[in-house]
């Protein structure tokens, strides 16, 4: 039941108190506290379902919201939980592009309006708390949940991530995952991350503080081990970094069932809610509090934090509550195709005769469109944030829907032989391949998980051997998890050569979560794009760019490499693992490899021109001003990237500072400021925990893409000032 909806409830009372300014929502909290049995505050530390519903989460997870810490009594509502990181898994709601898609929008408006949707949906079927706002930086293209981040830039992933934030709490309360340092799956609940304080501060932390400052509500726990310490009992970042040095006041959850795994050191440590069940806690809390082995100011300092949080959300939300013609209404499909069209990146367009193959000639009669995929609409994995929405768009329906005067053929590609017939016959071939849920996404079940969470009969013996040997069996065979291969699948391969040597005019499109090496037959192939999990409109949208309705607005979100030898080192089956401030383009750049594309890369259908005319710079931020001349015949977009490094090394390491996306008219000019962060030119002191600007020689570039060449880039006037201890990365072009 919506909080709103409730008349006469202690919890609603205290809402309205708070909405109308008599009190604050720690007051409220303290509140509803004295009124409430100790069997009630400790039922908020937890998931209300029984155990017994665990083999059902699949089956509920798309059904109905998760709660914890109801209390019926006070008409506390308590969290009610939702996935949904490309739209809500609960019911038949809007699928968005995958979040990696959306951040090749570099669009930071248009997924804050992703995130009210997404928040306006999760009210209307119930719940109001949406764990939609994933940050995990990619470190590897195998990872198998890279289509649920952001890529691989920290300054991209926070600023793109706070815009979903804002947009997520419009409605409902906005949870950040999965902190910290969570990038692999098929390890995830075992593998001990080891990282030094500066890539940890420098690197993987600061989008993170990015999005706690942008609001966010709540935060979930991993499931991996950082130096040592599984996520859910550690202190020193639950408690010593998020609260203290951070001052997040809001509430820490566990990753479901084996993200808790001790039940009082996990809340000494600063892990608010086990979720989803009642499992470890409701087991050993009220015997450890009754016995003094838990201190009771340990339990109400997470029970006002839970409260607080909720009571201070439910007065400040949008008052009205949408109905359910929300859900998949026309504008949010819209808004889906408005998304997946800015998302899509035009990696190659060479000319074929007289003019570039894209956007496909007005005098097409005839085209051939080929690949397994091409008749899919491919969402995107399968695991926890799957949605699915009342109807779909194929690139193959969409292209039969925007040219229904052209002849199209189709075939799946199984039979290269005909496949290359089909393509010789048309005037252009359009191929679709890349992967699927079967080739990456969330590995749903691993071997490595403790069953002793289930109770103690699982904790040693027959029972246990049998439950582990089970999931080790099950995990052989579950789909999705981290990829074993950067290519497409050799039949893939086999197909584009076969199609390209048939018909020359190919274009290719891929759709994947991440990364693929191209270098087998990218020469071949005169146009190149990539499509991601484009949501229930990918179809349409695609079809809207390669007819030229609309311009491929996407730029790369990380850097395609020419080999898997120049990305670190990646094993799916490590129990540990390092982590640097090397990874992506800034590998590539420190080794002087040059990529097949690099990260920002992406064509449009006209050329625009950029020119960097002055910039402003301290270790609080700054702004660039960019000149930017639309040079073409037709309108466009481009995305003003500002980077910055010190060149005072051998190979200088791009840093992205800030970004714009900007539309043009033809033969239009503007200047644009392009707001900067400071952050990755700063360095943190361990001992102090106060930040400086990093030593070295630092210049500024203003481009279309990380830039291969420091030769005319200009000195950066860096100002120093003096910055409080929490005025950390993150906080600049945020805005």
């Amino acid at each position: 039941m919506d909080a709103t909806t409730m008349t006469g409830t202690a919890y609603d009372d205290a809402v309205r108190a708070v909405r109308g300014g008599g009190i604050n929502a720690d007051e409220a909290a303290n509140q509803l506290i004295g009124q409430m049995t100790d069997q009630e505050i400790l039922g908020l530390l937890d998931g209300d379902s029984p155990r017994l519903l665990l083999p059902f989460i699949p089956i509920l997870l798309d059904r109905v919201p998760f709660v914890a810490g109801a209390v019926p009594r006070l008409g506390i509502p308590g969290i009610r939980f939702s996935d949904g990181g490309r739209g809500v898994v609960i019911g038949a709601c809007t699928a968005f592009p995958v979040t990696i898609a959306r951040a090749a929008t570099w669009d930071p408006s248009l997924e804050e309006r992703v995130g009210v949707a997404i928040g306006l949906e999760t009210r209307a079927r119930g719940a109001n708390y949406s764990a939609s706002v994933c940050v995990n930086l990619l470190r590897h293209a195998a990872w198998g949940r890279a289509q649920e981040c952001y890529g691989e830039d920290p300054v991209l992933t926070a600023r793109m991530g706070s815009a979903l934030t804002r947009g997520v709490r419009v409605n409902t309360m906005a949870c950040v995952k999965h902190f910290a340092l969570n990038s692999m799956e098929n390890e995830r609940f075992e593998v001990d991350v080891a990282v030094d304080e500066h890539s940890l501060h420098e690197v993987y932390l600061p989008h993170f503080k990015a999005v706690i400052d942008a609001g966010a509500d709540s935060v979930m726990s991993a499931y991996n081990r950082v130096r040592g310490e599984y996520m859910d009992v550690n202190r020193a970042l639950l408690t010593d970094v998020l609260r203290h040095e951070w001052g997040f006041s809001g509430f820490v959850t566990s990753d479901w069932v084996f993200g808790t795994h001790d039940a009082v050191v996990s809340l000494e440590a600063g892990m608010d809610v086990e979720m989803p069940l009642r499992l470890l806690r409701a087991r050993a809390l009220p015997a450890a509090l009754r016995n003094g082995v838990l201190a009771r100011a340990t339990v109400l300092e997470s029970a006002r934090r839970i409260l607080r949080t909720c009571v201070q959300h439910a007065a400040t939300r949008e008052s009205a509550v949408p109905s359910r013609t929300v859900i998949a209404s026309p504008a949010h499909r819209a808004l889906a195709h408005e998304v997946a069209t800015e998302s899509i990146v035009l990696l190659k367009n060479e000319a074929v005769g007289a003019a570039p193959l894209l956007p496909l000639a007005p005098a097409t009669r005839h085209l051939a469109v080929i690949g397994r995929l091409a008749s899919q609409a491919n969402l995107g994995d399968h695991g926890s944030s799957r949605v699915r929405p009342p109807s779909t768009v194929s690139p193959l329906r969409g292209l039969r829907a925007a040219l229904p005067g052209v002849r199209i053929t189709s075939t799946t590609g199984r039979n290269e032989h005909r496949a290359a017939a089909l393509a010789a016959a048309a005037e252009t071939a359009i191929v679709v391949v890349g992967l699927d849920q079967h080739d990456e996404g969330e590995s749903v079940v691993t071997g490595g998980v403790d069953v002793g969470v289930l109770g103690r009969e699982f904790g040693s013996g027959p029972l246990r051997r049998l439950v582990i040997g089970l999931a080790h069996l099950a995990s052989r065979f579950v789909r999705g998890g981290d990829r074993s291969s950067l290519t497409l699948r050799p039949s893939d391969e086999r197909l584009i050569q076969a199609v390209v040597a048939a018909n020359p005019r190919t274009v290719v499109v891929l759709v994947s979560g991440s990364a693929i090496l191209t270098e087998a037959w990218r020469d071949r192939v005169p146009a190149l794009l990539f499509a991601w999990y484009g949501g229930m409109e990918g179809g349409r949208a695609l079809a809207s760019v390669l007819t030229g309705g609309e311009e491929p607005g996407g730029r790369l979100p990380f850097v395609l490499p020419t080999e898997a030898a120049h990305l670190p080192f990646f094993d799916s089956t490590a129990k540990s693992v390092v982590y640097d401030n090397q990874w992506g383009q800034r590998r590539l750049d420190g080794e002087g490899h040059r990529p097949a594309f690099p990260f920002g890369f992406g064509l449009g259908y006209t050329r625009i021109e950029h020119r960097l005319l002055g910039h402003t710079f301290d270790n609080t931020g700054g702004h660039a001003d960019v000149l930017l001349t639309n040079k073409g015949d037709r309108k466009g977009s481009t995305v003003v990237q500002v980077y910055a490094a010190d060149v005072s090394l051998r190979r200088p390491v791009a840093q992205l500072l800030g970004f714009q996306k900007v539309s043009l008219q033809p033969g239009a000019e503007t200047t644009v400021r392009v707001v900067l962060d400071a952050g990755p030119t700063l360095q943190r002191d361990p001992t102090t925990r106060r930040w400086s600007p990093r030593g070295g020689e630092w210049a500024l570039q203003a481009g279309q893409h990380s830039p291969g060449s420091w030769e005319n880039a200009v000195r950066l006037r860096h100002k120093e000032v003096l910055m409080d201890q929490e005025d950390i990365p993150g906080q600049a072009g945020l805005m």
